[in-house]
């Protein structure tokens, strides 16, 4: 097994507008986020390489200080398109599984990563959908291209339809921790009330309560 993670990251001008805070407040809070979801999948011991798909310049420190790979995103037309990008590199270098996960799922644990690959077979999908089941969370494929993700059109649903079409066993994860993501106020909200990783947390509401 050769496994990769890969994480499409939007330019921050352009991410988490509906957290209605400031450029730099978006700016710091998505550098936390990501920083966050590195550190925890390297954590976990069990990932070859992270590749962050990108054309943010503010992440490189990051992608150096934990070895990752970057791909450049200089079109950012769609989280699919990014996701493809990764996926060519991940062929061309012999990977055999992917896990995809967004920058905003920062709550999750090492041990989550190992309950994920411990769902996959040969040919086979693994989705975690988000919490309101309105998103996809983490995605699994084994191989690379089992099937072609289709993100942008919302619901996790379109993203079974599209394994169904490929023929492959689909497992859906309800794994609570990687359920929970911040994508809207209320979502902000959710999270820091329920207070999953308390340090973690703190971090968050400094950036916030500037």
């Amino acid at each position: 097994m050769k496994t990769s993670v890969i994480i499409p990251v939007k330019s921050f001008q352009k991410s988490k507008t509906r957290l209605l805070l400031s450029k730099e407040k978006t700016k710091e809070l998505c550098r936390l986020l990501l920083e966050e979801v590195i550190k925890t999948v390297s954590e976990s011991g069990l990932i070859d390489k992270i590749i962050v798909v990108t054309d943010e310049d503010e992440v490189s420190d990051i992608i150096k200080k934990y070895d990752c790979k970057k791909i450049q995103d200089e079109d950012e037309i769609s989280v699919n398109n990014a996701v493809k990008l990764a996926e060519n590199y991940l062929i061309e270098n012999e990977f055999t599984h992917s896990i995809v996960l967004p920058l905003d799922v920062p709550f999750f644990y090492s041990e989550d990563i190992e309950k994920l690959l411990n769902f996959t077979s040969e040919r086979s999908v693994l989705i975690v959908p988000s919490r309101h089941f309105d998103g996809t969370n983490a995605l699994v494929r084994s191989p690379i291209n089992s099937m072609t993700p289709r993100y942008d059109e919302g619901s996790y649903s379109f993203q079974i339809e599209s394994a169904k079409n490929n023929d492959i066993k689909i497992t859906v994860g309800l794994i609570y921790r990687l359920m929970l993501d911040i994508d809207s106020k209320d979502d902000l909200e959710f999270v820091l009330k329920h207070n999953i990783k308390p340090e973690f947390c703190q971090k968050i509401k400094k950036i916030i309560e500037k």
